[in-house]
């Protein structure tokens, strides 16, 4: 048994070894055996110090592919590098523990609970990723139930959940007679936002690819829709107005076209609310407001509110709904929404039609 190299070994080092290596013999003992080993579980344990901030930037790397949002990525790196880097980043991921996962929660959790709430998410899903790859064991600190339930109080109990601000959908109407005097893109788009209940990504992402003017249906693709399904949505003529008129202004394959973009500014609608002096309510707040109208001046059923919405159909029961006659339905009610908006532009459409 080699006992290491003349120039790296002192004669006395070398007697040593020898009297460690004649003691396992002793015991019954291979050293040769008993060294590799102990390399093979150094070289372990090496390989397992994988620290946190690369166990996350790995767990992002898998599962970029698999989210729809293309900010997703970026909103994991940020949090991350913004609250657990600090912290534990640079330690290996087998030694992050409550007492750590609490450094990062504690100060976040009463003042920013959203964030806090996504923070420990986002923390739990990458230890138990590196759980699976074997470079940790035991329990997850990161875990809620049954353990920071019993640390943190509840969101319910820290902060009440805060609602996008809406304009009362009596006071609709006027809105959109005002914003009818804004000559620009985005007035367009904010208009067409409130005709269609459409969410501001959804809005701004359509492409004239999408839009059927014979038949008065836009069709959004399923990775643009937030619930991962295709949805259909029936234009009213208040609505296709709004399309005819960004078609003579056509400069791309988007509806709405930005000035120094192909598309509109994600921020552009809110923008536009906040230079007509609305600080009071947000463009997802119109929303609410179709909602509202819904509930209190019509008759609707809830599963049709939901389709037009574009919520996820929760029961079997809705789901069946679904499959009959409920675009049909749906194409009525926008009609009846548009008319609401603009009395006087959708009688004049019903007359044309």
């Amino acid at each position: 048994m080699g006992l290491g190299p003349l120039s790296d070994v002192s004669l006395a080092d070398a007697r040593d070894r020898a009297v460690a290596a004649r003691e396992l013999r002793r015991a019954g003992k291979d050293p040769i055996s008993e060294r590799d080993a102990s390399r093979a579980e150094n070289s372990l344990l090496a390989a397992r110090s994988m620290s946190f901030n690369a166990c996350a930037s790995a767990y992002v790397a898998v599962h970029r592919a698999g989210w729809r949002n293309v900010k997703h990525a970026g909103q994991w790196e940020a949090t991350i590098g913004t609250y657990c880097s600090p912290v534990f980043g640079k330690l290996p991921v087998q030694a992050i523990d409550v007492g750590l996962v609490m450094r990062v929660l504690e100060p976040i959790w009463a003042t920013k609970p959203e964030t806090a709430a996504r923070v420990r998410g986002r923390i739990e899903r990458i230890l138990d990723w590196a759980k699976v790859r074997g470079y940790r064991d035991g329990d997850n600190p990161a875990r809620w139930r049954g353990h920071l339930d019993h640390l943190l109080p509840g969101r319910g109990k820290v902060c009440r959940v805060k609602h996008h601000a809406a304009s009362p959908y009596g006071e609709v109407p006027a809105f959109m007679a005002e914003l009818k005097n804004r000559d620009a893109v985005a007035a367009r788009a904010l208009e067409f936002a409130i005709l269609t209940a459409a969410r501001t990504g959804e809005v701004i992402g359509a492409k004239w690819d999408e839009i059927d003017l014979g038949d008065r249906v836009w069709t959004i693709p399923a990775e643009r829709m937030k619930a991962g399904q295709e949805h259909r949505v029936p234009l009213s003529h208040a609505a296709m107005e709004r399309v005819k008129r960004m078609r003579g202004l056509r400069r791309n394959d988007y509806v709405f076209p930005g000035d120094r973009r192909e598309a509109l500014s994600n921020m552009a609608l809110l923008m536009l609310l906040r230079r007509m002096r609305y600080h009071n309510i947000t463009v997802h707040g119109f929303r609410s407001s179709f909602r509202d109208w819904v509930e209190e001046q019509t008759d609707t059923a809830r599963a049709v509110v939901e389709m037009a919405l574009a919520h996820t159909i929760g029961s079997a029961v809705e789901a069946a709904y679904r499959r009959g006659d409920l675009f049909g339905k749906r194409h009525v009610l926008m009609e009846t929404w548009g008319e609401f908006c603009e009395p006087r532009a959708s009688a004049l459409g019903s007359v044309i039609r």
